[in-house]
């Protein structure tokens, strides 16, 4: 079967809405994780920023979501398990939640770039530079509305918890994936902004204005992780036994685990500290993981 034919299979898996009305944004970013893998794949030896982090002040306890940081630990471990340099980027109220599910993965060595939410970021984005990354990655990271702040689901202004990471994630030379569920996500600015507003509860308020280099929709941000493992796997063969590792049921728990227990991390759904991702449960995940696992090996 054709490698375009196999993604586009996968893209299909993680192309179910989960309740956010999104079906028209996938429908506008069809054959984005084709695009996406195919481009980063072709790089010869790429240094890739991971951008995660999404902070829920109302939750309980307040803290990062789950979403966000359990895929980002996925694709460093990912990453690092096909000998490609990769660090991570995320501010202050998100970073514990970020190490420790990069420690669930196996790979809490990785480099963490923490910046304060209202800190200048010119010393990061130099720092970036110096360190040659040329592709950055977003996954499930609030980016700025129309109005200029960050706005979570329920359209409220979260720019106090949040630093402006979309100033590097735009800052270049490098190129760029996004990894959405909502229409607020960095990345979103690449679909009209209209199309948000017409479909997504608040979207017109919400939607992201900061676009990316290629787009990657899921129902839940989490799955696009999944499914661009599965994708960069299709493309190079020799990066299948990497990519099976990741997209295993064990690692996924111990992630999940780590991140909630130690991080700690809430649902960004529930607002509970719960092994739970977008009100979902590990089986629920898990049983899409096995879907994507399957489109690769077949």
């Amino acid at each position: 079967m054709p490698a375009r034919t196999r993604i586009d299979a996968i893209e299909a898996l993680i192309h179910q809405d989960v309740g956010r009305n999104i079906a028209p944004l996938f429908a506008a970013s069809q054959g984005g994780l084709w695009r996406a893998a195919s481009a980063l794949a072709a790089g010869t030896a790429p240094r890739i920023g991971l951008l995660t982090g999404f902070y829920v002040p109302q939750a309980a306890p307040p803290a990062a979501e789950t979403d966000g940081p359990a895929g980002a630990a996925l694709l460093a471990r990912f990453l690092s398990g096909v000998g490609k340099a990769c660090r991570m980027l995320t501010d202050e109220p998100c970073a514990p939640a970020c190490r420790a599910a990069l420690a669930g993965a196996g790979v809490g060595g990785l480099a963490v770039d923490v910046v304060a939410v209202d800190a200048p970021l010119g010393g990061v984005i130099a720092a970036w530079r110096e360190h040659g990354i040329d592709w950055v990655i977003a996954i499930e990271r609030c980016g700025r509305a129309a109005c200029g702040a960050p706005r979570n689901m329920r359209g409220q202004d979260i720019s106090a918890h949040a630093a402006p990471l979309d100033d590097v994630f735009s800052a270049g030379p490098w190129r760029t994936i996004g990894i959405g569920d909502g229409g607020n996500e960095i990345g979103m600015g690449t679909l009209p902004a209209d199309l948000i507003a017409a479909h997504v509860t608040h979207g017109a308020t919400i939607a992201c204005v900061t676009p990316a280099t290629h787009l990657v929709t899921a129902g839940v941000s989490h799955w696009g992780a999944y499914a661009l493992i599965a994708a960069l796997a299709v493309l190079r063969p020799d990066w299948q036994a990497a990519a099976l590792d990741c997209l295993d049921p064990a690692v996924d728990q111990a992630i999940l685990e780590a991140l909630v227990f130690r991080g700690p991390a809430v649902d960004g759904v529930s607002l509970r500290q719960a092994l739970t991702i977008d009100s979902l449960d590990l089986a629920e995940h898990q049983r899409k993981l096995a879907a994507i696992r399957n489109g690769l090996v077949s």
